[in-house]
């Protein structure tokens, strides 16, 4: 992606000796243009009253569904279409996930950070391909991996060309259909150096728990993103809808929009206390 004034807020926020909390929002998968709007809109709003950088997030392809039936998105040319719109009309950096080499390329040309999903975070040739586009890359720490672990995913970062990484926790597998945050893992992950980032939504989620769906704890997103923020990781990653019940994906962990902002004023409070006091 070409330099440009969002581009190069993002690598400032990277490069930064002190990082304000980060914000990556946003549906799950992307919606309709009016309902992106609405959420781009009030979490455009909300960040900039509270001074929190935002990078909104949505995919294009939800390619590990439960079903087959699931819906998966709008693909990869009309997704990276709509997010660059967004964008554009937002003024507010964007990040999707991929989950094929081939894909790493074409979308560093609309988005200005690539995410790589959890089950998909010890794939050398994705990793590598993103790394080799040199915008940020978020790794989602896979449901089945220790936080040590992910040194070995940094490694494959750095050597396929990647100076902006950053870890996701978003839950560890704790038997069937179960995920648990072990934060002791957190400071561990924490302490390899790259940002660490906690996903307070995927963290709720029951894998498998609807049979041909995920089920999920949504009630318990504000209590994680509380906890995180309290330990000190540098981003909170929320997806959120107007309409929880009718998003095309996670519907069973997914925040209404409405209570993001209040969440938001909390986190920061939490923040500024844990700032002062250090």
């Amino acid at each position: 992606m070409p330099q440009d004034p969002l581009h190069d807020s993002l690598l400032s926020w990277f490069r930064a000796p002190k990082r304000p909390l980060l914000i990556i929002a946003g549906p799950c998968v992307i919606e309709q243009s009016a309902t992106n709007d609405l959420i781009a809109s009030t979490l455009y709003e909300a960040c900039t009253a509270l001074k929190l950088p935002l990078v909104f997030k949505a995919s294009f392809d939800k390619a590990n569904r439960s079903s087959i039936k699931s819906k998966r998105g709008l693909g990869i040319d009309r997704g990276l279409a709509e997010l660059a719109r967004i964008r554009d009309a937002f003024r507010v950096p964007v990040t999707t996930d991929i989950h094929d080499p081939a894909q790493a390329s074409l979308a560093a040309r609309s988005v200005d950070m690539l995410q790589i999903p959890a089950f998909l975070c010890r794939q050398t040739d994705l990793l590598v391909a993103a790394a080799e586009t040199k915008i940020p890359v978020n790794v989602k720490k896979g449901q089945f991996m220790s936080p040590a672990e992910m040194k070995n995913v940094l490694d494959k970062l750095k050597e396929g060309g990647c100076d902006f990484p950053m870890l996701t926790e978003r839950g560890t597998f704790f038997g069937y259909n179960r995920l648990v945050n072990d934060f002791i893992g957190v400071g561990d992950m924490m302490e390899l150096g790259a940002p660490v980032c906690f996903d307070a939504t995927h963290s709720t989620q029951l894998p498998g728990g609807g049979g041909t769906a995920t089920a999920g704890r949504p009630e318990r997103v504000p209590l994680l993103a509380k906890s995180a923020v309290a330990a000190g990781v540098d981003a909170i990653f929320l997806e959120c809808h107007p309409k929880p019940s009718e998003s095309a994906s996670d519907a069973a962990t997914i925040q209404p929009l409405s209570e993001i902002p209040a969440l938001l004023r909390t986190l920061v409070a939490i923040r500024q206390a844990i700032v002062s006091h250090s």
